[in-house]
């Protein structure tokens, strides 16, 4: 019996594929053990505002002497995860990623004159932190 490479390089792609969605569902598991909260997008102002922040990466964002995270999933959950400095150590010790990985994997300081924050609604005792620009 022949193998028809066509058909072969087509399943390659379908379990690769599979593969990747796996790994993403894995780090949504990762980010929800370690704390974070999920914000769906589901207004057209919220979609905007998460295309506007790089996809499945995180940002780091700083006022004073409160430290946020925000990771963006635009294609499987169409959401951002948000959490403190303490939600991102933990993500970072559960995935035993030394101190250089882990700057590696954040945009520090983040910051987007078009961002507004209370399109997330509130969050925290005082509710939103951030204003225009986060």
């Amino acid at each position: 019996m022949k193998c028809n490479p066509t058909i072969g390089f087509i399943l390659g792609l379908v379990l690769l594929a599979g593969c990747q969605s796996t790994q993403v569902l894995q780090q949504e598991d990762d980010l929800t053990a370690a704390g974070f909260s999920v914000r769906i997008a589901d207004t057209a102002e919220r979609q905007e505002m998460m295309n506007r922040l790089p996809p499945n990466q995180f940002v780091q964002r700083v006022s004073g002497n409160s430290v946020h995270y925000v990771y963006a999933d635009p294609k499987v959950c169409g959401c951002i995860y948000i959490g403190t400095q303490q939600n991102f150590d933990d993500y970072v010790s559960n995935q035993q990623l030394d101190f250089e990985q882990a700057q590696r994997i954040a945009f520090l300081n983040f910051y987007d004159a078009e961002w507004n924050w209370d399109a997330w609604g509130p969050w925290g005792p005082l509710g939103p932190i951030y204003g225009p620009g986060w």
